[in-house]
């Protein structure tokens, strides 16, 4: 029995000057399993994903591989398959942004068939985060090898009360991306007596925006996990109404904390918030005001969907998710 459970994983990670998400979501994941199995860690050596870069980057994974271990290929470097034909794999999908958002034919050929197509035929199993990825991957293409294991939320997000703030609530908003609706979020608080804290990189069309409707707001970037962590204590509402979403991790990220979530009435996120959080419908700027001022209002309306949000955050804790991974890593191990 033990020696079933002693499981070596090697894990895959994109280039760390990509972005640290996925290292992020992983390492909760990580930290876990190390308790019980033999884990190792590779990040690739190129950041691009043209020819070139993926063909060095699957010579760097194939002189890692190891016939006794499971390779875990984490995200966006799902062309790295190629190199792990024969051994052990799993694939982790977070969303198909890659193809979604290509106008250009050849390139969507390409990542169609280097990033979706063979990757997901070589796998022995895909991890899909949400139910809405694994549907999405299924109107692509045929497949059999594919599980849905949401991400968990990092432990170092514990309850912690506070008091809102009605005079002046502190609304935390994540990422500035295209997808992260930042600018209709602006337009919406026009006339809503409030502190907009942001977190990310402003462009000139968004600080425009700030001053167009007179919002205060402040930005940071570049934060620690516990100044994150601390981001979310702070605030009063985490605002997410995101127009494209994978998953939603600063919906449970905020329930967790004890704090009111408003988001998008979009897959994945219903999925992922349950209904524990304020919903709106993204482009519509009224549906975004309303749900400020109702729960700026309405303090029956805060206290039940802050309590719900703590109930739906348990269903990501480290111990479900990891209790997920375990037994698909041991059923691959059987096969």
């Amino acid at each position: 029995m033990n020696r079933i459970f002693k499981m070596k994983i090697i894990y895959f990670f994109r280039h760390p000057k990509i972005g640290h998400s996925i290292h992020r979501v992983f390492r909760t994941l990580v930290n876990e399993l190390e308790k019980t199995s033999e884990i190792n860690i590779y990040e690739m050596p190129y950041l691009g994903s043209m020819p070139n870069d993926l063909l060095n980057n699957n010579i760097y994974t194939f002189k890692k591989r190891d016939t006794k271990a499971i390779h875990h290929v984490t995200g966006h470097i799902h062309d790295v398959l190629l190199a792990l034909f024969g051994v052990k794999t799993v694939l982790t999908i977070h969303d198909l942004v890659f193809l979604d958002n290509v106008k250009n034919p050849i390139k969507r050929c390409y990542k169609w068939l280097f990033w979706l197509y063979l990757p997901v035929k070589i796998a022995d199993k895909v991890v899909c985060i949400s139910n809405e990825t694994k549907q999405n991957i299924l109107n692509k293409i045929k497949a059999d090898n594919l599980t849905v294991i949401h991400n968990a939320v990092d432990p170092i997000f514990t309850y912690s009360p506070k008091n809102f703030n009605e005079e002046k609530p502190i609304i935390l908003h994540i990422g500035t991306g295209w997808n992260k609706n930042l600018n209709m979020t602006i337009e919406a608080l026009a006339d809503i007596n409030c502190h907009l804290r942001i977190i990310g990189k402003l462009n000139e069309i968004q600080l425009n925006l700030l001053e167009k409707f007179k919002v205060e707001y402040s930005c940071i970037l570049n934060l620690t996990d516990e100044e994150i962590r601390q981001e979310y204590i702070n605030c009063d509402i985490v605002n997410f109404p995101s127009i494209y979403e994978g998953f939603g991790m600063p919906v449970i990220e905020g329930q967790q904390t004890g704090r009111v979530v408003v988001t998008s009435k979009i897959e994945p996120i219903v999925e992922v918030a349950g209904n524990a959080a304020a919903f709106v419908t993204p482009n519509n700027i009224i549906s975004l005001k309303e749900a400020y001022i109702e729960i700026i209002k309405n303090p029956i309306y805060r206290e039940n969907l802050v309590k719900d949000g703590l109930k739906n955050a348990k269903r990501f804790s480290i111990k479900n998710i990891s209790k997920q991974y375990v037994e698909l890593y041991q059923n691959l191990i059987k096969e």
